[in-house]
């Protein structure tokens, strides 16, 4: 059964920061591209930064550009995403999300993904 679970999320003041990481069960991600995306309440779901499954190629929304690095670990099968600096606009549930893609090639839209996580929250306030 193919499976994305993401963990790391929780309650930071503004300026600290927080590692998400997102476990793949089921399938390897080597030959799969991951997207870090983010919903906050009442608003629709973002991009925040994708990786290609080859070369490591990434790309970054500009809300979070300088801040925020994603990463990946085939060996240990998960993908991260590093949060630095956070603002109260970087509350969200965070979700990971997959496509199969043996390429050099990033996805930033949701729309491109085939497998999804069920997020974690990330709640940024003092």
């Amino acid at each position: 059964q193919v499976q994305l679970v993401e963990s790391g999320g929780g309650l930071v003041q503004p300026g600290g920061s927080l590692s998400l990481s997102c476990a793949a069960s089921g399938f390897t991600l080597d030959y799969y591209a991951i997207g870090w995306f983010r919903q906050a309440p009442g608003k629709e779901r973002e991009g925040v930064s994708c990786i290609s499954s080859s070369h490591g190629r990434t790309s970054y929304a500009d809300p979070v550009k300088g801040r925020f690095t994603i990463s990946r670990d085939n060996a240990k099968n998960t993908v991260y995403l590093q949060m630095n600096s956070l603002k109260p606009e970087d509350t969200a549930v965070y979700y990971c999300a997959a496509k199969r893609s043996y390429s050099s090639s990033y996805y930033c839209l949701k729309y491109e993904y085939d497998y999804w996580g069920q997020g974690t929250q990330v709640t940024v306030s003092s």
